[in-house]
C-alpha cells in the first residue's frame, strides 16, 4: 500500500464531515496532532441538520447501519458508542408498501423476517429468503475486509483469493438475477434490489457483488442515534475534541500553499495560514481538485449518481402507526429506473422514501407532531438540467399528494412549514451535478477504477469523502476517513470494539 512519504506529525482536515471526522480520530490515536476547518459552524457535512419552532429534522443520512463502524472509529481513540452516540435499533428496519395494497415489515432478524415472508408470500418464498439470506453473509464476509475496507493501489491488487471466492458467489453477475434464484416473488426481488439505485444504477445492470448493501440494511440491522443523525457527528466530534484535536469552525479553505510536490500549508478566507506536514481533503471531489490543481485524467467521465428532491414536513399532529421507514414503491419498476438513469425524466409513477424519525424519538417535534421527510429519486443536473427553483415547489406538492394518499391521510391539512431541497441547493453545497449520493458505483466507479484517494502530483495531500473509496453511505464514510488515515501512518495494529445498543424502552 502506498503512503504519504516524509514527515506526517501535524495534519490538517479539511470538512468536519463523517469522513474527515472519522480521519481525524484515527489520526490523533495514532498520535498525530489533528487540525479540523471546517465552513459551516457545526459538524456532520451531509449529515446536515435543520431547527425550527422545536423540530428537529436531519437533512442527510436517516439512520445508521453497521454501527461496528462507529464503534470501531471512536475506539480509535479508546472511545465508544455507549460513551458518545447512543443507539437504538430499529425494528422494524423499514415496511415496504407496494402499489397493490400489499405491505412487508423489513426485519433484520432472521427468523422474524422468514416468518414475515411466510405470512406475505408462502413457506417456499421463506426458504429461498434464508438461503438468501446465507448468500449475502457470504458476500459480506469476502468483501468487507479485502475490497471494502482496504486500499487498493491498483486493479492488481485485487488479484486475490477473495476474488475468486466473489466470482464463485456469482458477485459478477445482474443484481435482478442473482436475487432471483432465491426468490421468485416480484415485489420480494424489489425489497432486496431497490438498494443499487443508491449505487446509481439498476438492479438489471448492477453487479450482484453490490447485494452487500442489502445485507447493510436487512441482515446487518438499523439503528438510530437518540436526538437524531446529527448526534453521530457532534459525538464524534467531542471525542476527537478530548483526543486532542482542534477545530476550527465557520472556516472556509481557499488555496493550499505548495512547496514541489509537497503542501506545507493552508489558506482560509480569512487570511489565516495553517502550516501542515500533510493535509486530508474531504470537500467535493471537484472542490478538492480545484485546491490540488489538478484533475486525474480517466479513459471515460465520471457518471454521477441520481439525485433526490427531498421534502421536510413539521406535521401539527401525528401518525402513529407510521413507522421510522417506509417505501412506498411503484408498479411501473425498470421503467423508474429508466427514467432516472438513463432518460433523465421525472419518474411518472413515483416510488417515494417516507422517514419518520419520531417514531423512534419523539422528542425530535412537540408533543403530539410529527417531523417527517419525503424523499424522491430525480434525474441528476448532469441528466437533467431541470429548472429546480422554478418547478420545486409543484414537484413538492406532487409527491406530498402520493405520500398522502398512500400512507400520510391529512397531510397537507397537518403541515406547519416545509423546507425542500432539490439538486439546486445540492449543488450550491458544491455536490457534484447537484447530487447527495456522490458518484455511481458502476463497476469502472468502485475499488481501484474509483477516483484514488491518494491523487498523483501531491505527495502529502490524501482524500476522503464519498467522492473516493469506497464510497457513498455512512458507514462508507467512515471507512474512507480511515483508510485515507493508514495513507498517511501506514496500518495501525488491528483493534476491536463492542456496540452498545439501547432499546426503545430507555425513551
Amino acid at each position: 500500500m502506498r503512503t504519504v512519504k516524509g514527515r506526517t506529525d501535524h495534519v490538517v482536515v479539511v470538512g468536519a464531515g463523517l469522513s474527515g471526522l472519522s480521519a481525524a480520530l484515527h489520526l490523533a490515536g495514532r498520535g498525530r496532532r489533528v487540525t479540523v476547518l471546517e465552513r459551516e459552524p457545526v459538524p456532520g457535512g451531509r449529515a446536515g441538520r435543520l431547527d425550527r419552532d422545536g423540530y428537529l429534522f436531519d437533512t442527510g443520512p436517516t439512520v445508521l447501519t453497521m454501527p461496528d463502524v462507529v464503534e470501531s472509529t471512536l475506539a480509535a481513540v479508546g472511545d465508544s458508542v455507549a460513551e458518545r452516540v447512543p443507539l437504538v435499533r430499529v425494528e422494524p428496519a423499514y415496511r415496504a408498501e407496494f402499489a397493490d395494497g400489499s405491505g412487508l415489515d423489513v426485519h433484520s432478524d432472521g427468523e422474524a423476517m422468514a416468518a414475515e415472508v411466510e405470512r406475505f408470500a408462502g413457506p417456499a418464498e421463506a426458504a429461498g429468503y434464508l438461503r438468501l439470506r446465507a448468500w449475502l453473509h457470504s458476500l459480506y464476509r469476502v468483501q468487507f475486509d479485502r475490497f471494502i475496507a482496504a486500499n487498493l493501489d491498483s486493479p492488481l491488487a485485487m488479484v486475490t483469493p477473495e476474488l475468486a471466492r466473489l466470482a464463485a458467489l456469482g458477485g459478477f453477475r445482474r443484481l435482478e438475477a442473482a436475487v432471483g434464484r432465491f426468490l421468485t416473488d416480484d415485489r420480494l426481488r424489489r425489497v432486496f434490489t431497490f438498494q443499487s439505485l443508491y449505487a446509481g444504477t439498476s438492479p438489471q445492470r448492477a453487479l450482484a457483488l453490490y447485494a452487500v448493501i442489502a445485507y447493510m440494511d436487512t441482515v446487518s440491522g438499523v439503528y438510530f442515534p437518540l436526538g437524531g443523525m446529527r448526534a453521530l457527528p457532534d459525538g464524534l466530534a467531542a471525542a476527537a475534541e478530548d483526543a486532542g484535536v482542534r477545530f476550527h469552525y465557520r472556516t472556509h479553505v481557499i488555496a493550499l500553499e505548495r512547496d514541489g510536490d509537497r503542501v506545507r500549508a493552508v489558506l482560509t478566507a480569512d487570511g489565516e495560514r495553517l502550516p501542515c506536514d500533510a493535509v486530508v481533503l474531504t470537500t467535493e471531489l471537484p472542490v478538492s481538485y480545484r485546491l490540488l490543481g489538478r484533475v486525474p485524467r480517466r479513459p471515460l467521465p465520471l457518471r454521477a449518481a441520481p439525485s433526490a428532491v427531498v421534502l421536510h414536513v413539521a406535521a401539527r399532529r401525528s401518525w402513529p402507526g407510521v413507522g421510522h421507514h417506509t417505501l412506498l414503491l411503484g408498479n411501473a419498476w425498470a421503467e423508474t429506473f429508466r427514467q432516472l438513469i438513463v432518460a433523465g425524466e421525472l419518474m411518472h409513477d413515483p416510488s417515494l422514501l417516507v422517514t419518520r424519525p419520531t417514531a423512534t424519538d419523539p422528542r425530535l417535534a412537540p408533543e403530539g407532531t410529527d417531523v417527517l421527510s419525503v424523499l424522491a429519486p430525480v434525474p441528476n443536473l448532469h441528466r437533467a438540467p431541470i429548472d429546480w427553483e422554478r418547478e420545486g415547489p409543484s414537484y413538492a406538492e406532487q409527491i406530498a399528494r402520493v405520500a398522502e394518499k398512500r400512507l400520510l391521510p391529512g397531510l397537507p391539512d397537518a403541515i406547519g412549514f416545509t423546507h425542500v431541497l432539490t439538486p439546486k441547493e445540492w449543488a450550491e453545497l458544491d455536490m457534484v451535478a447537484g447530487t447527495p449520493f456522490s458518484l455511481a458505483h458502476t463497476f469502472g466507479q468502485t475499488g481501484p477504477f474509483r477516483p484514488s484517494n491518494l491523487p498523483r502530483g501531491v505527495s502529502n495531500a490524501v482524500l476522503a469523502g464519498g467522492g473516493t473509496v469506497p464510497g457513498v453511505g455512512v458507514p462508507t464514510a467512515l471507512l474512507s476517513g480511515k483508510l485515507a488515515a493508514d495513507r498517511i501512518t501506514g496500518l495501525p495494529a488491528p483493534t476491536s470494539g463492542r456496540t452498545t445498543v439501547i432499546s426503545h424502552e430507555r425513551l
